[in-house]
């Protein structure tokens, strides 16, 4: 079992890729929902490094057709390359949830919002199996644990 907490948005897709491929390590992730949901910028414009950070995260380019699809360009557009964001906390999650899919032999589809005081989402508590044959079982008992109010 390996519980992944990163500093921040520390965290590499290498790195996530490296455990799935063990077939043996089951892992719980704090995924820093609130801190890539402030990188996205509502019209698209995101710095650089910015975007860099969440390529390594994510493990690819593709998020920033998924957070800012194209949007039907107008007879009267004056900006065709033009996007707004579209993706929230959940849209995140469910993105996070779906690459961790992609290296993992099974993923709860579940994971547990942590909230501050007011309310707002800060972290996804996600669980992923590696190992193929016990992945069902574990995913089950993952989802029972993700389900429960922690009051």
């Amino acid at each position: 079992m390996l519980f992944i907490d990163p500093f921040g948005m520390q965290l590499t897709w290498k790195t996530v890729e490296a455990v799935g491929r063990t077939k043996a390590i089951d892992t719980w992730i704090l995924f820093p929902v609130s801190a890539v949901n402030r990188l996205l910028k509502k019209d698209g414009n995101i710095p650089a490094g910015w975007r860099k950070r969440l390529d390594t995260m994510f493990g690819e380019p593709d998020w920033f057709d998924v957070f800012f699809p194209k949007r039907p360009v107008g007879l009267f557009d004056t900006d065709p390359d033009g996007r707004e964001k579209a993706a929230d906390m959940k849209v995140i999650g469910k993105y996070f949830n779906q690459r961790l899919a992609s290296a993992f032999a099974g993923v709860a589809p579940n994971p547990y919002t942590l909230r501050n005081s007011r309310g707002a989402p800060l972290f996804l508590l996600c669980f992923a199996a590696a190992n193929p044959q016990a992945a069902p079982t574990a995913i089950k008992i993952a989802q029972d644990i993700l389900r429960r109010d922690p009051a």
